[in-house]
Protein backbone atom coordinates (compact mmCIF):
# COMPACT_ATOMS: atom_id res chain seq x y z
CA UNK A 1 0.00 0.00 0.00
CA UNK A 2 1.39 3.37 -1.05
CA UNK A 3 0.67 6.57 0.80
CA UNK A 4 0.45 8.61 -2.40
CA UNK A 5 0.23 7.81 -6.10
CA UNK A 6 0.87 10.63 -8.57
CA UNK A 7 -0.62 10.12 -12.02
CA UNK A 8 1.40 11.96 -14.66
CA UNK A 9 5.14 12.38 -15.22
CA UNK A 10 5.23 15.88 -16.68
CA UNK A 11 7.03 18.74 -15.00
CA UNK A 12 4.13 19.28 -12.58
CA UNK A 13 3.94 15.65 -11.51
CA UNK A 14 7.71 15.40 -11.10
CA UNK A 15 7.84 18.66 -9.10
CA UNK A 16 5.16 17.26 -6.77
CA UNK A 17 7.09 13.99 -6.46
CA UNK A 18 10.24 15.83 -5.51
CA UNK A 19 8.45 17.97 -2.92
CA UNK A 20 6.76 14.91 -1.40
CA UNK A 21 10.15 13.19 -1.11
CA UNK A 22 10.90 15.61 1.75
CA UNK A 23 8.56 13.56 3.93
CA UNK A 24 8.32 10.05 5.33
CA UNK A 25 5.88 8.88 2.69
CA UNK A 26 5.73 5.91 0.36
CA UNK A 27 5.14 7.61 -2.97
CA UNK A 28 4.89 6.32 -6.52
CA UNK A 29 4.63 8.26 -9.78
CA UNK A 30 2.75 6.53 -12.59
CA UNK A 31 3.46 7.52 -16.20
CA UNK A 32 1.93 5.95 -19.30
CA UNK A 33 4.99 6.65 -21.46
CA UNK A 34 8.48 5.24 -21.10
CA UNK A 35 9.85 8.45 -19.66
CA UNK A 36 9.03 11.73 -17.96
CA UNK A 37 8.34 14.90 -19.99
CA UNK A 38 6.64 13.01 -22.82
CA UNK A 39 3.59 15.17 -23.60
CA UNK A 40 2.84 18.84 -22.72
CA UNK A 41 6.22 19.31 -21.04
CA UNK A 42 8.10 18.44 -24.23
CA UNK A 43 6.26 20.91 -26.47
CA UNK A 44 6.17 24.39 -24.94
CA UNK A 45 7.95 27.74 -25.02
CA UNK A 46 10.40 26.93 -22.18
CA UNK A 47 9.81 30.35 -20.62
CA UNK A 48 9.76 31.20 -16.93
CA UNK A 49 7.29 34.08 -17.01
CA UNK A 50 7.83 37.10 -14.76
CA UNK A 51 4.26 36.86 -13.43
CA UNK A 52 2.60 40.10 -14.53
CA UNK A 53 0.33 38.68 -17.25
CA UNK A 54 -2.23 36.40 -15.59
CA UNK A 55 -5.49 38.01 -14.41
CA UNK A 56 -5.81 39.13 -10.81
CA UNK A 57 -7.43 36.64 -8.47
CA UNK A 58 -6.59 33.56 -10.53
CA UNK A 59 -4.72 30.56 -9.22
CA UNK A 60 -2.30 30.75 -12.14
CA UNK A 61 -1.45 34.33 -11.19
CA UNK A 62 -0.72 33.31 -7.60
CA UNK A 63 1.36 30.29 -8.63
CA UNK A 64 3.37 32.19 -11.26
CA UNK A 65 4.19 35.11 -8.94
CA UNK A 66 5.31 32.72 -6.21
CA UNK A 67 6.98 30.21 -8.51
CA UNK A 68 9.24 32.50 -10.54
CA UNK A 69 11.67 33.38 -7.68
CA UNK A 70 11.88 29.72 -6.62
CA UNK A 71 13.92 28.79 -9.69
CA UNK A 72 17.16 30.34 -8.39
CA UNK A 73 17.36 28.03 -5.38
CA UNK A 74 16.13 25.05 -7.37
CA UNK A 75 18.90 25.58 -9.93
CA UNK A 76 21.51 25.56 -7.14
CA UNK A 77 20.16 22.29 -5.78
CA UNK A 78 19.26 20.44 -8.96
CA UNK A 79 21.78 21.79 -11.51
CA UNK A 80 19.55 22.38 -14.54
CA UNK A 81 19.95 25.04 -17.22
CA UNK A 82 18.13 28.26 -16.31
CA UNK A 83 18.89 31.90 -17.10
CA UNK A 84 17.05 35.16 -16.45
CA UNK A 85 17.30 36.89 -19.83
CA UNK A 86 14.31 39.25 -19.48
CA UNK A 87 11.31 39.77 -21.75
CA UNK A 88 9.78 42.53 -23.89
CA UNK A 89 6.11 43.06 -24.62
CA UNK A 90 6.29 45.04 -27.87
CA UNK A 91 3.86 47.86 -28.68
CA UNK A 92 3.29 49.15 -32.22
CA UNK A 93 0.19 51.34 -31.74
CA UNK A 94 -1.38 53.65 -29.20
CA UNK A 95 -3.75 50.81 -28.27
CA UNK A 96 -0.73 48.54 -27.70
CA UNK A 97 0.81 51.20 -25.47
CA UNK A 98 -2.30 51.15 -23.29
CA UNK A 99 -1.98 47.36 -23.05
CA UNK A 100 1.64 47.46 -21.86
CA UNK A 101 0.80 50.23 -19.39
CA UNK A 102 -1.79 47.85 -17.91
CA UNK A 103 0.85 45.11 -17.68
CA UNK A 104 3.24 47.50 -15.92
CA UNK A 105 0.48 48.39 -13.45
CA UNK A 106 -0.13 44.69 -12.69
CA UNK A 107 3.61 44.11 -12.30
CA UNK A 108 3.93 46.92 -9.76
CA UNK A 109 0.95 45.66 -7.79
CA UNK A 110 2.65 42.25 -7.60
CA UNK A 111 6.12 43.65 -6.75
CA UNK A 112 7.53 42.40 -10.05
CA UNK A 113 10.34 44.53 -11.53
CA UNK A 114 9.58 46.17 -14.87
CA UNK A 115 9.56 49.38 -16.87
CA UNK A 116 8.15 50.86 -20.05
CA UNK A 117 10.81 52.01 -22.51
CA UNK A 118 9.90 54.40 -25.36
CA UNK A 119 13.43 55.50 -26.25
CA UNK A 120 13.78 53.79 -29.63
CA UNK A 121 17.56 54.13 -29.63
CA UNK A 122 17.76 52.31 -26.28
CA UNK A 123 15.36 49.61 -27.49
CA UNK A 124 17.45 49.09 -30.62
CA UNK A 125 20.62 48.89 -28.54
CA UNK A 126 19.05 46.17 -26.40
CA UNK A 127 17.50 44.27 -29.34
CA UNK A 128 19.10 45.43 -32.63
CA UNK A 129 16.93 43.37 -34.99
CA UNK A 130 13.55 44.33 -33.54
CA UNK A 131 11.04 45.86 -35.96
CA UNK A 132 11.57 49.52 -36.87
CA UNK A 133 7.84 50.04 -36.27
CA UNK A 134 8.22 49.55 -32.51
CA UNK A 135 6.62 52.35 -30.47
CA UNK A 136 7.58 51.13 -27.00
CA UNK A 137 8.17 48.03 -24.89
CA UNK A 138 7.37 46.72 -21.44
CA UNK A 139 10.59 45.23 -20.12
CA UNK A 140 10.45 42.55 -17.39
CA UNK A 141 13.99 41.55 -16.31
CA UNK A 142 13.04 38.54 -14.16
CA UNK A 143 11.60 36.52 -17.04
CA UNK A 144 13.83 33.56 -17.85
CA UNK A 145 14.56 30.55 -19.99
CA UNK A 146 14.81 26.94 -18.87
CA UNK A 147 15.32 23.60 -20.59
CA UNK A 148 12.06 21.77 -19.76
CA UNK A 149 13.56 18.32 -20.28
CA UNK A 150 16.52 19.05 -18.03
CA UNK A 151 14.30 20.55 -15.33
CA UNK A 152 11.87 17.63 -15.35
CA UNK A 153 14.60 14.99 -15.35
CA UNK A 154 16.37 16.80 -12.50
CA UNK A 155 13.19 16.86 -10.42
CA UNK A 156 12.52 13.19 -11.17
CA UNK A 157 16.06 12.02 -10.42
CA UNK A 158 16.16 13.86 -7.10
CA UNK A 159 12.75 12.47 -6.15
CA UNK A 160 13.92 8.97 -7.10
CA UNK A 161 17.11 9.26 -5.05
CA UNK A 162 14.98 10.35 -2.09
CA UNK A 163 12.78 7.27 -2.29
CA UNK A 164 9.98 8.00 -4.76
CA UNK A 165 9.22 5.06 -7.04
CA UNK A 166 8.53 5.50 -10.76
CA UNK A 167 6.32 3.22 -12.84
CA UNK A 168 6.71 3.82 -16.57
CA UNK A 169 4.90 2.47 -19.64
CA UNK A 170 1.81 1.98 -17.48
CA UNK A 171 -1.31 3.84 -18.69
CA UNK A 172 -4.01 4.20 -16.06
CA UNK A 173 -7.13 2.43 -17.33
CA UNK A 174 -9.19 2.35 -14.16
CA UNK A 175 -9.37 3.55 -10.55
CA UNK A 176 -11.54 1.88 -7.94
CA UNK A 177 -12.40 3.47 -4.58
CA UNK A 178 -11.70 1.10 -1.71
CA UNK A 179 -12.19 1.16 2.03
CA UNK A 180 -8.56 2.20 2.58
CA UNK A 181 -8.10 4.39 -0.48
CA UNK A 182 -7.88 3.48 -4.16
CA UNK A 183 -6.80 0.64 -6.42
CA UNK A 184 -5.30 1.90 -9.68
CA UNK A 185 -5.02 -0.30 -12.75
CA UNK A 186 -1.78 0.91 -14.36
CA UNK A 187 -0.79 -1.15 -17.35
CA UNK A 188 -0.52 -4.71 -16.10
CA UNK A 189 -0.07 -3.69 -12.47
CA UNK A 190 -2.49 -2.82 -9.68
CA UNK A 191 -1.38 -0.05 -7.34
CA UNK A 192 -3.04 0.32 -3.94
CA UNK A 193 -2.75 3.79 -2.45
CA UNK A 194 -4.33 5.98 0.21
CA UNK A 195 -4.15 9.22 -1.82
CA UNK A 196 -4.23 9.94 -5.55
CA UNK A 197 -2.81 13.14 -7.04
CA UNK A 198 -4.15 13.60 -10.55
CA UNK A 199 -1.54 15.48 -12.63
CA UNK A 200 -2.39 13.89 -15.96
CA UNK A 201 -2.25 16.95 -18.20
CA UNK A 202 -4.76 16.97 -21.05
CA UNK A 203 -6.12 13.67 -19.73
CA UNK A 204 -6.76 14.93 -16.18
CA UNK A 205 -10.54 15.13 -16.69
CA UNK A 206 -10.59 11.53 -17.98
CA UNK A 207 -8.68 10.36 -14.89
CA UNK A 208 -11.01 12.31 -12.57
CA UNK A 209 -14.08 10.74 -14.18
CA UNK A 210 -12.80 7.30 -13.19
CA UNK A 211 -13.68 8.09 -9.56
CA UNK A 212 -16.71 10.27 -10.25
CA UNK A 213 -14.93 13.62 -9.79
CA UNK A 214 -16.35 14.86 -13.07
CA UNK A 215 -16.86 18.56 -12.30
CA UNK A 216 -14.44 19.95 -14.87
CA UNK A 217 -13.35 19.40 -18.46
CA UNK A 218 -10.08 19.92 -20.29
CA UNK A 219 -9.76 21.24 -23.84
CA UNK A 220 -6.48 20.59 -25.69
CA UNK A 221 -5.08 23.78 -27.23
CA UNK A 222 -2.45 23.20 -29.88
CA UNK A 223 0.53 25.51 -30.30
CA UNK A 224 2.91 25.18 -33.26
CA UNK A 225 6.56 26.26 -33.35
CA UNK A 226 9.47 26.66 -35.78
CA UNK A 227 13.02 26.24 -34.45
CA UNK A 228 15.94 28.03 -36.12
CA UNK A 229 19.52 26.85 -36.41
CA UNK A 230 21.87 28.06 -33.71
CA UNK A 231 23.27 31.51 -34.49
CA UNK A 232 21.12 32.08 -37.58
CA UNK A 233 18.57 34.39 -35.96
CA UNK A 234 20.13 36.26 -33.04
CA UNK A 235 17.74 37.60 -30.44
CA UNK A 236 18.64 38.72 -26.92
CA UNK A 237 15.28 38.85 -25.13
CA UNK A 238 11.96 37.02 -25.10
CA UNK A 239 9.82 39.08 -27.49
CA UNK A 240 6.04 39.05 -26.94
CA UNK A 241 3.41 40.93 -28.90
CA UNK A 242 0.64 42.54 -26.88
CA UNK A 243 -1.53 39.65 -25.61
CA UNK A 244 -4.94 38.47 -26.80
CA UNK A 245 -7.77 36.97 -24.75
CA UNK A 246 -6.73 33.48 -25.91
CA UNK A 247 -2.95 33.60 -25.56
CA UNK A 248 0.19 35.65 -25.07
CA UNK A 249 0.54 35.66 -28.84
CA UNK A 250 3.14 34.50 -31.33
CA UNK A 251 6.55 35.34 -29.97
CA UNK A 252 10.20 35.29 -30.97
CA UNK A 253 12.38 33.73 -28.32
CA UNK A 254 15.93 32.55 -27.73
CA UNK A 255 16.45 29.13 -26.19
CA UNK A 256 18.74 28.27 -23.33
CA UNK A 257 20.92 26.36 -25.84
CA UNK A 258 21.40 29.29 -28.25
CA UNK A 259 18.73 28.61 -30.86
CA UNK A 260 15.75 30.85 -31.66
CA UNK A 261 12.13 29.81 -32.17
CA UNK A 262 8.93 31.48 -33.31
CA UNK A 263 5.47 30.50 -32.10
CA UNK A 264 3.15 29.36 -30.74
CA UNK A 265 -0.24 29.94 -32.26
CA UNK A 266 -3.33 28.75 -30.34
CA UNK A 267 -5.95 26.40 -31.76
CA UNK A 268 -8.47 24.50 -29.63
CA UNK A 269 -9.13 20.95 -30.82
CA UNK A 270 -10.91 17.78 -29.74
CA UNK A 271 -8.00 15.36 -30.09
CA UNK A 272 -5.75 14.93 -27.07
CA UNK A 273 -3.03 13.24 -29.10
CA UNK A 274 -2.83 15.17 -32.38
CA UNK A 275 0.41 17.18 -32.38
CA UNK A 276 0.81 17.44 -36.14
CA UNK A 277 1.90 20.76 -37.58
CA UNK A 278 -0.02 22.31 -40.45
CA UNK A 279 0.93 24.52 -43.38
CA UNK A 280 -1.65 27.09 -42.31
CA UNK A 281 -0.40 27.09 -38.72
CA UNK A 282 3.25 27.43 -39.70
CA UNK A 283 2.45 30.28 -42.07
CA UNK A 284 0.53 31.97 -39.26
CA UNK A 285 3.50 31.90 -36.91
CA UNK A 286 5.91 33.08 -39.61
CA UNK A 287 3.73 36.15 -40.18
CA UNK A 288 3.41 36.74 -36.43
CA UNK A 289 7.11 36.27 -35.77
CA UNK A 290 8.16 38.63 -38.57
CA UNK A 291 5.96 41.34 -37.12
CA UNK A 292 8.39 41.43 -34.17
CA UNK A 293 11.59 40.48 -35.98
CA UNK A 294 11.33 41.11 -39.74
CA UNK A 295 14.71 39.51 -40.50
CA UNK A 296 13.76 35.98 -39.40
CA UNK A 297 15.53 33.63 -41.87
CA UNK A 298 12.95 30.88 -42.40
CA UNK A 299 15.42 28.96 -44.59
CA UNK A 300 17.44 28.42 -41.39
CA UNK A 301 14.63 26.44 -39.77
CA UNK A 302 15.82 23.01 -38.62
CA UNK A 303 12.54 21.59 -37.36
CA UNK A 304 8.95 22.41 -36.49
CA UNK A 305 6.79 20.86 -33.80
CA UNK A 306 3.59 21.31 -31.84
CA UNK A 307 2.50 20.87 -28.25
CA UNK A 308 -0.85 20.71 -26.46
CA UNK A 309 -1.86 22.91 -23.53
CA UNK A 310 -4.47 21.65 -21.06
CA UNK A 311 -7.12 24.39 -20.81
CA UNK A 312 -9.80 24.02 -18.13
CA UNK A 313 -13.42 25.09 -18.47
CA UNK A 314 -12.96 27.35 -15.42
CA UNK A 315 -11.99 30.39 -17.47
CA UNK A 316 -8.74 28.67 -18.34
CA UNK A 317 -7.55 28.78 -14.73
CA UNK A 318 -5.55 26.10 -12.94
CA UNK A 319 -7.52 23.54 -10.93
CA UNK A 320 -5.53 22.62 -7.81
CA UNK A 321 -7.88 21.32 -5.16
CA UNK A 322 -9.20 18.32 -3.26
CA UNK A 323 -12.00 16.77 -5.28
CA UNK A 324 -15.41 15.76 -3.94
CA UNK A 325 -13.95 12.25 -3.60
CA UNK A 326 -12.02 11.97 -0.35
CA UNK A 327 -8.21 11.76 -0.73
CA UNK A 328 -8.32 12.45 -4.49
CA UNK A 329 -6.57 15.71 -5.40
CA UNK A 330 -6.84 17.30 -8.85
CA UNK A 331 -3.93 19.24 -10.33
CA UNK A 332 -5.45 20.00 -13.71
CA UNK A 333 -5.69 22.63 -16.41
CA UNK A 334 -2.03 23.49 -15.96
CA UNK A 335 -1.54 25.49 -19.16
CA UNK A 336 0.66 28.58 -19.45
CA UNK A 337 2.29 29.68 -17.13
CA UNK A 338 2.41 26.11 -15.82
CA UNK A 339 6.13 25.60 -16.35
CA UNK A 340 6.84 28.83 -14.46
CA UNK A 341 4.49 27.73 -11.67
CA UNK A 342 5.50 24.09 -11.22
CA UNK A 343 7.60 24.58 -8.07
CA UNK A 344 4.95 26.68 -6.35
CA UNK A 345 2.25 24.21 -7.41
CA UNK A 346 4.23 21.36 -5.85
CA UNK A 347 4.57 23.20 -2.54
CA UNK A 348 0.86 24.03 -2.53
CA UNK A 349 -0.20 20.46 -3.32
CA UNK A 350 1.80 19.17 -0.36
CA UNK A 351 -0.04 21.68 1.85
CA UNK A 352 -3.32 20.21 0.55
CA UNK A 353 -2.11 16.73 1.44
CA UNK A 354 -1.34 17.93 4.96
CA UNK A 355 -4.56 19.87 5.48
CA UNK A 356 -7.23 17.99 3.52
CA UNK A 357 -6.40 14.29 3.70
CA UNK A 358 -6.26 11.64 6.38
CA UNK A 359 -2.53 11.06 5.92
CA UNK A 360 -0.03 11.87 8.66
CA UNK A 361 2.92 13.77 7.16
CA UNK A 362 6.32 13.83 8.88
CA UNK A 363 9.53 15.36 7.56
CA UNK A 364 12.27 13.02 6.37
CA UNK A 365 15.49 13.91 8.23
CA UNK A 366 17.55 12.16 5.54
CA UNK A 367 16.12 14.17 2.65
CA UNK A 368 18.86 15.36 0.29
CA UNK A 369 17.92 18.31 -1.95
CA UNK A 370 21.07 18.06 -4.06
CA UNK A 371 21.06 16.26 -7.38
CA UNK A 372 24.46 15.43 -8.81
CA UNK A 373 24.65 16.83 -12.34
CA UNK A 374 25.82 14.84 -15.31
CA UNK A 375 29.28 15.74 -16.54
CA UNK A 376 29.19 17.44 -19.98
CA UNK A 377 31.88 18.09 -22.57
CA UNK A 378 30.43 21.52 -23.33
CA UNK A 379 31.13 22.56 -19.73
CA UNK A 380 34.79 21.48 -19.74
CA UNK A 381 37.92 23.48 -20.50
CA UNK A 382 40.80 21.92 -22.46
CA UNK A 383 42.70 20.75 -19.39
CA UNK A 384 39.60 19.12 -17.89
CA UNK A 385 38.82 17.37 -21.16
CA UNK A 386 42.40 16.15 -21.49
CA UNK A 387 42.27 14.62 -18.00
CA UNK A 388 38.88 13.06 -18.71
CA UNK A 389 40.18 11.42 -21.89
CA UNK A 390 43.20 10.02 -20.02
CA UNK A 391 40.88 8.40 -17.50
CA UNK A 392 38.34 7.22 -20.07
CA UNK A 393 38.86 7.23 -23.83
CA UNK A 394 35.09 7.56 -24.50
CA UNK A 395 35.42 11.28 -23.70
CA UNK A 396 37.49 11.63 -26.86
CA UNK A 397 34.80 10.26 -29.20
CA UNK A 398 32.19 12.81 -30.30
CA UNK A 399 28.99 11.04 -31.32
CA UNK A 400 26.72 14.06 -31.95
CA UNK A 401 28.61 16.76 -33.84
CA UNK A 402 25.79 19.34 -33.84
CA UNK A 403 25.47 19.39 -30.03
CA UNK A 404 29.01 18.15 -29.26
CA UNK A 405 28.02 15.07 -27.25
CA UNK A 406 30.53 12.33 -26.55
CA UNK A 407 30.18 8.58 -26.14
CA UNK A 408 31.05 8.98 -22.45
CA UNK A 409 28.05 11.26 -21.90
CA UNK A 410 25.69 8.85 -23.63
CA UNK A 411 26.97 5.91 -21.56
CA UNK A 412 26.63 7.95 -18.36
CA UNK A 413 23.06 8.96 -19.28
CA UNK A 414 22.11 5.34 -19.84
CA UNK A 415 23.21 4.52 -16.30
CA UNK A 416 21.79 7.56 -14.45
CA UNK A 417 19.39 7.06 -11.47
CA UNK A 418 16.47 6.78 -13.92
CA UNK A 419 18.15 4.69 -16.65
CA UNK A 420 17.82 5.59 -20.33
CA UNK A 421 16.56 2.76 -22.50
CA UNK A 422 15.52 4.55 -25.71
CA UNK A 423 16.73 7.12 -28.21
CA UNK A 424 14.40 9.85 -26.96
CA UNK A 425 15.42 9.31 -23.34
CA UNK A 426 19.03 10.01 -24.32
CA UNK A 427 17.91 12.98 -26.42
CA UNK A 428 16.01 14.57 -23.51
CA UNK A 429 18.96 14.39 -21.16
CA UNK A 430 21.99 15.41 -23.23
CA UNK A 431 20.54 16.68 -26.56
CA UNK A 432 21.96 14.40 -29.31
CA UNK A 433 19.61 14.73 -32.28
CA UNK A 434 18.40 18.22 -31.32
CA UNK A 435 20.85 20.14 -33.49
CA UNK A 436 21.11 21.08 -37.16
CA UNK A 437 21.01 17.59 -38.67
CA UNK A 438 18.24 16.39 -36.30
CA UNK A 439 19.96 13.07 -35.62
CA UNK A 440 21.01 12.27 -39.18
CA UNK A 441 24.62 11.68 -38.16
CA UNK A 442 24.40 10.39 -34.59
CA UNK A 443 21.34 8.13 -34.59
CA UNK A 444 23.06 4.93 -35.86
CA UNK A 445 25.92 5.45 -33.42
CA UNK A 446 23.60 5.92 -30.44
CA UNK A 447 21.62 2.83 -31.43
CA UNK A 448 24.81 0.77 -31.24
CA UNK A 449 25.80 2.25 -27.86
CA UNK A 450 22.33 1.55 -26.40
CA UNK A 451 22.46 -1.99 -27.78
CA UNK A 452 25.86 -2.59 -26.20
CA UNK A 453 25.13 -1.01 -22.81
CA UNK A 454 21.67 -2.58 -22.42
CA UNK A 455 22.80 -5.93 -23.83
CA UNK A 456 19.93 -5.93 -26.33
CA UNK A 457 19.86 -6.55 -30.07
CA UNK A 458 19.73 -3.26 -31.97
CA UNK A 459 16.37 -4.39 -33.39
CA UNK A 460 14.89 -4.07 -29.87
CA UNK A 461 16.01 -0.48 -29.29
CA UNK A 462 13.09 1.93 -29.53
CA UNK A 463 12.73 5.61 -30.33
CA UNK A 464 10.40 6.01 -27.33
CA UNK A 465 7.46 3.79 -26.39
CA UNK A 466 7.02 0.13 -27.19
CA UNK A 467 6.36 -0.37 -30.89
CA UNK A 468 8.70 2.41 -32.01
CA UNK A 469 11.63 0.13 -32.89
CA UNK A 470 13.91 1.86 -35.40
CA UNK A 471 15.75 -1.08 -37.01
CA UNK A 472 14.16 -4.25 -38.32
CA UNK A 473 17.07 -6.16 -39.84
CA UNK A 474 20.26 -5.72 -41.82
CA UNK A 475 19.49 -4.75 -45.41
CA UNK A 476 20.88 -7.97 -46.89
CA UNK A 477 18.82 -10.03 -44.46
CA UNK A 478 15.51 -8.60 -45.67
CA UNK A 479 13.46 -11.01 -47.72
CA UNK A 480 12.66 -9.40 -51.06
CA UNK A 481 9.08 -10.11 -52.07
CA UNK A 482 8.34 -10.61 -55.79
CA UNK A 483 6.52 -7.80 -57.56
CA UNK A 484 2.79 -8.57 -57.80
CA UNK A 485 1.72 -5.55 -59.78
CA UNK A 486 0.58 -5.39 -63.38
CA UNK A 487 3.11 -6.11 -66.08
CA UNK A 488 4.05 -3.10 -68.21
Amino acid sequence: MYDIAIIGGGVTGCAIARWLSRYKLKTILIEKHEDVASETTKGNSAIIHAGYASPDGTIRCKMNVKGNPMFDQAKKELHFDFERVGSFVVAFTDEDMKAIEHELKQARERNIPGEIITDIKRIKTMEPNISDKVKGIFYAPTAGLVWPFGLTVALAENAFENGVEFLFSSPVTGIRKTEKGFTIQAGEKQIDTIIVINAAGVFADDIAKMVGADDFTITPRKGEYILMDRGSCPVNYILFPTPTIVSKGILVCPTIEGHTFIGPNAQNQESKTDVRTTSAGLNEIIVGGRKLLPSIPIRSAITNFAGLRAVSNRNGDFIIEPSKVENFINVAGICSPGLSSCLAIAEYVVSLVKDHTTLKVEENPDWNPIRKPQKRLVDMNEDELSEAIKERSQWGRVVCRCETVTEAEIVDAIHRPIPCTSMDMIKKRIRPGMGRCQGGFCTPKILKILSRELDKPVTEITKNDKGSEMVFARTKQLEIQPWKGDKP
